[in-house]
């Protein structure tokens, strides 16, 4: 089995890895810019790991960078888990900085899937977790430019998952709420928040569900959800968040 972690320093990605609890002889791909911050995030899985050179912002080599990870096998699973949170006033004052929060956490994850998603396609089985966020529900006038983010992403996996329907590869799209650790510190906690090991958790439960496991890198669909919320309970607050009139979601602060 081999199992790629798209944002291999990601505290959730690593949460899912570890959740997982992947056999021993299983294959696990650490993918991001720095080798050294990823060494070390193996480290804290206990476990061997490959690391490999990937950058969300560099689209033009994820079909590459797809062919030669394929080269070793193509992945049982990849988690699409690279993501940073600017601010919304950083981003409004400088463009750029909302421009590397627009590759980072869409127009990257759309080429490097797609690439990965062939390949599955092509071999006739795999899954693929994509990270989205309640935000996506419905952007708030503080976190438009995430929002958008996560929405574009949201969207893309939800059609791409259509896509896939009956090739043998399965998606699972990940909503969580609130979520504290390294990328929410010193920001207030929305209701409903979570963790990285909650998150973690909760995804290695739903690939199980579907058939995924020691000894099965399948990937095929043995019924379980398509779409995660984290925690379950936020599936009925985001309901009624489309609900909420627009002069009455403009006023709110939290």
């Amino acid at each position: 089995m081999r199992v790629l972690l798209l944002g291999g320093t990601s505290e959730i990605g690593l949460a899912i890895l570890a959740a997982l609890d992947l056999e021993p002889g299983a294959e696990v791909i650490l993918a991001g810019r720095d080798p050294q911050r990823l060494a070390a995030a193996g480290k804290s899985l206990g476990r061997p790991v490959t690391v490999a050179t990937y950058d969300a912002l560099d689209p033009g080599r994820h079909q590459a960078f797809a062919d030669e990870i394929g080269a070793g096998g193509v992945p049982d699973l990849v988690i699409a888990a690279a993501g940073i949170l600017i601010a919304q006033e950083q981003a409004e004052r400088d463009v750029t900085l909302a421009a590397t929060m627009i590759g980072t956490n869409l127009t990257g994850h759309v080429t490097a899937l797609l690439a990965f998603g062939e390949a599955m396609r092509g071999r006739g089985r795999g899954t693929i977790v994509v990270l989205s966020s309640v935000a996506a529900v419905r952007p708030r006038r503080f976190n438009s430019v995430y929002g958008a983010t996560k929405a574009g992403l949201d969207a893309f996996a939800r059609g791409y998952a259509d896509s896939l329907h009956g090739s043998g590869v399965r998606l699972l799209l990940v909503r969580p709420g609130f979520v504290t650790g390294r990328m929410t510190a010193g920001m207030k906690a929305a209701p409903l928040a979570t963790t990285p090991a909650a998150v973690g958790a909760a995804v290695a439960g739903a690939l199980r569900d579907q058939g995924f496991g020691p000894g099965d890198g399948s990937g095929q669909r043995r019924g379980g959800k398509s779409v995660l919320w984290v925690p379950a309970s936020l599936a009925g607050l985001a309901a009624v968040m489309k609900l909420v009139p627009r002069p009455v979601w403009r006023k709110l602060k939290s």
